[in-house]
């Protein structure tokens, strides 16, 4: 019964994926936390790995279609990587100075970036279309490596962000194809959920029976919510989710 719940959970989320293009992270981890009560620090290990696995096929399909831009993938990935690891000793450092109450610390960071992400996500048709199709230069990508360390500290104790927060960000520096956008921060987030997700297992907080179940849900999930995306008011589900998720965060604050 218990495997059965988790596959379950993996096929919502997969549908929720593919029908509105939220991130894995943002919409699973609250659910570990609260729903299936998984200590934290493994909830953000576990979904960590979840969010690499599901983004290799769509890193590949964009690669090969030449919808990214390496340069900048190199850019942020020298600065999430380490930033990364930064964010993992430090869980591991409050681990061993607190014992559990790392997993309070957890909740409360999740809990102010599924409030921040959520806002961000409502204003984000207006940034891209404010956002002039620019190449980077020299400067930007300097910015680039700034956002990578920035967002790799924050996935490595959270693991949410991956993508939303670097897209966002990115709009303020380098702008393309929304395609290539889309292409390029999936790449990138695939590198960065790779890293942190070792990183995590290295230090025994990923489920691995967790993740396989959720798994199994979640790639048929993922070509359901694909199928709906055309048939149901996508916009309005957006709204609704980042609405919860405010709610959620607003939670986690007060838990």
């Amino acid at each position: 019964m218990d495997l059965l719940i988790k596959i379950l959970v993996g096929f919502g989320v997969g549908t929720l994926i593919g029908m509105t293009g939220l991130g894995g992270g943002v919409l699973l981890l609250p659910i570990l936390i609260f729903g299936l009560h998984v200590p934290a620090i493994r909830a953000v290990g576990s979904d960590a790995l979840f969010n690499f696995v599901t983004k290799i096929g769509a890193s590949w399909v964009h690669l090969r279609k030449g919808t990214v831009r390496r340069k900048v993938v190199l850019a942020l990935a020298a600065g999430s990587a380490p930033g990364s690891y930064l964010g993992v000793s430090y869980l591991i450092h409050l681990r061993n100075l607190y014992g559990n109450g790392v997993n309070h610390f957890i909740t409360v960071a999740v809990g102010v970036l599924l409030i921040c992400i959520p806002t961000f996500l409502f204003f984000q048709k207006k940034i891209e279309d404010r956002a002039a199709v620019r190449p980077p230069t020299m400067k930007s990508f300097a910015w680039m490596w700034l956002i990578g360390l920035v967002a790799g500290f924050l996935v490595g104790i959270t693991s949410v962000g991956s993508g939303s927060i670097v897209m966002m960000m990115l709009l303020l520096f380098y702008s393309f194809q929304p395609k290539v956008m889309v292409g390029t921060d999936i790449v990138h987030a695939l590198i960065l959920t790779g890293v942190t997700s070792l990183l995590h297992f290295r230090m025994h907080n990923v489920d691995m029976n967790l993740v396989g179940a959720l798994l199994i849900g979640s790639i048929p999930g993922g070509l359901m919510g694909s199928y709906l995306s055309t048939r149901v008011p996508v916009p309005w589900l957006r709204r609704i989710l980042c609405a919860v998720l405010l709610t959620t965060g607003a939670r986690m604050l007060m838990a």
